[in-house]
């Protein structure tokens, strides 16, 4: 057995719920009723997606440690009215 160590972002949602996503493993995005179950549902979302990758044949993503915080920033876009 291999361990793995993944950065996982743990975001409140409007809803009332958690969104989880790991920036290492793209794509790989989780949500649950409250911070414990999207803590289990993300552990359970990283798990196949590195099963899948070792059935298909594919390099593992290497551990991807964030090192700073991210930045939280509103970022404003004006489109034109589309006629």
């Amino acid at each position: 057995m291999r361990e793995f160590s993944y950065t996982v972002l743990f975001e409140p949602a409007e809803e009332g719920c958690y969104v989880a996503f790991c920036p290492a493993l793209p794509g790989l995005v989780t949500r649950g009723d409250t911070f414990e179950e999207t803590r289990l549902h993300v552990i359970e979302a990283i798990t196949g997606y590195l099963e899948s990758l070792v059935k298909d044949g594919e390099p593992i993503a290497l551990v991807k440690t964030i090192l700073l915080e991210p930045v939280k920033e509103s970022i404003h876009i004006l489109i034109p009215e589309l006629v």
